[in-house]
């Protein structure tokens, strides 16, 4: 595995790819590596000549009173996970290089981002757009994964490559999840043991909420109630949002039709965790 510090040696080295005519296949990432980030490496090493993977944590995704600083960060082990998973090339910029004196540039996907995670993270899909626009340019991927638990982030990634004309196929692979069914983040380190058993309501609603829908409920407003019940239960997790929407426009359905993203955002504790399943038919078998 070859590690990368700088964006003008990764810049050479894509060049270099590109001239062999290898396919690129890229993993962004903001590191304290997890079984999801890992599966995302597999799928492309499956699918493209050399698997590249960037570790990176943003700041400007980051609002004031969020986790940027102890965001955990563990390069070391990161290293070794990313060597067992197989990626060919680990890209590890720092924030001086990909934001150098008198940076000025940001990307903004507009209607995309003022939606659910938008709406209370405001300016975040604006930092997560910009810094994926930069990686793009200097990895310049053929194809580039995206896991679902970050549904919406993927749905905007996917318009702004679509709307530049960036010339990079986005893939969004399944939700990783642990045995019990919570989603796998690597926030879930700053759980208690209370606080991860309370987390698993998370995955259970939304599994109820499928359900439901498999067995022919329409009504948004009822899966809701149902998914709103069954979180308030847990004394320690809070509601950010609960959110049935268009999984193109992601704005909120009256009706629940052929195609649906049923998406929450919730504080267990003081810990932040989203999860969401997608509806593509009122018979789709549900996530387990």
């Amino acid at each position: 595995m070859k590690i990368v510090d700088s964006v003008s040696r990764m810049s050479t080295f894509t060049r270099l790819l590109k001239k062999e005519a290898k396919t690129i296949g890229f993993v962004p990432t903001m590191g304290y590596l997890h079984e999801g980030h890992l599966s995302l490496v597999r799928a492309a090493k499956k699918h493209d000549d050399t698997a590249v993977m960037s570790i990176f944590v943003n700041p400007i995704q980051f609002g004031p009173k969020e986790d940027f600083d102890k965001y955990p960060r563990d390069f070391k082990r990161d290293e070794e996970l990313a060597r067992s998973a197989g990626v060919d090339v680990l890209f590890y910029p720092s924030v001086k290089d990909m934001y150098p004196h008198g940076y000025a540039t940001y990307v903004a996907v507009e209607a995309l981002s003022s939606a659910l995670c938008g709406a209370s993270r405001p300016g975040h899909f604006k930092g997560v757009a910009t810094v994926v626009a930069k990686l793009f340019g200097i990895v310049r991927p053929d194809i580039a994964y995206f896991g679902q638990k970050d549904a919406q982030q993927a749905i905007i990634i996917k318009k702004m490559a679509e709307d530049l004309h960036m010339g990079v196929e986005i893939k969004m692979m399944p939700t990783i999840r642990e045995p019990d069914g919570l989603a796998i983040s690597s926030r879930n380190i700053y759980l208690t043991d209370d606080e991860r058993s309370d987390a698993l309501v998370l995955s259970r609603s939304l599994e109820r909420a499928g359900h439901l829908i498999k067995h022919g409920e329409k009504n948004p407003k009822k899966v809701l109630t149902a998914i709103n019940d069954m979180i308030k239960e847990k004394p320690s997790v809070k509601i950010d949002y609960v959110s049935i929407a268009g999984t193109k426009d992601l704005k909120e359905v009256d009706t629940i039709g052929s195609e649906v993203l049923i998406a929450i955002a919730a504080y267990v504790g003081r810990t932040r965790l989203i999860d969401n399943i997608i509806i593509k038919a009122a018979l789709s078998a549900i996530p387990k």
